[in-house]
């Protein structure tokens, strides 16, 4: 969703082009790679018995985890007043799909690849419908299909159940759809 908003549809955010990368790149640290490091020295400290979390039970840490992360990446964010609020109010949603599906995973295996698919979707509709420049077609097909292939596998590998798939799905669409187009209202 950075990369969308930041480069794809530069006109999403006002962010100066020469800060771009950097508020890219430090969004990606604290959201994707110190989680998956953190996530792997669960792994190899024996706290986590696999990455691929196969049970709930093995979802609590991680996701509580990577929910934490989110937090402060979106307090941090939030604090930097030259920042355009709108790419923190942007991740505060993501924060808030993951917080809720972490306290989903206590009771439930609801799909968060799938949650993190209808999330794309959304997205790529919300920037197509409010910026007449931003032309989503392709994106949308991309999205989509990535979204089937990713359903598929993760079905394939028996890690979710038809409605876990589906409900992640819809999660993620519907909190993304309804929290972006209120962003960008």
């Amino acid at each position: 969703m950075a990369a969308l908003a930041l480069f794809v549809v530069p006109e999403a955010t006002s962010i100066p082009e020469s800060f771009k990368p950097r508020i890219f790149y430090l969004i990606s640290l604290s959201t994707l790679a110190i989680p998956m490091i953190t996530i792997f020295g669960l792994r190899l400290s024996g706290s986590l018995k696999s990455i691929h979390m196969a049970e709930m039970k093995d979802r609590a840490i991680p996701f509580t985890i990577t929910s934490i992360y989110y937090i402060l990446t979106v307090y941090f964010l939030m604090q930097i007043k030259e920042l355009d609020p709108i790419l923190g109010e942007v991740l505060a949603v993501i924060t808030v799909a993951i917080v809720i599906l972490t306290l989903v995973s206590f009771f439930w295996k609801m799909s968060a690849h799938m949650t993190g698919m209808g999330g794309l979707i959304a997205a790529v509709l919300v920037l197509g419908l409010k910026f007449p420049t931003f032309q989503p077609l392709y994106f949308l097909l991309g999205s989509l299909v990535l979204a089937g292939l990713v359903g598929t596998v993760r079905l394939y590998l028996d890690a979710h159940k038809p409605m876990e798939i589906y409900v992640g799905l819809i999660f993620g669409f519907v909190l993304c759809f309804v929290g972006f187009s209120w962003i960008w209202a």
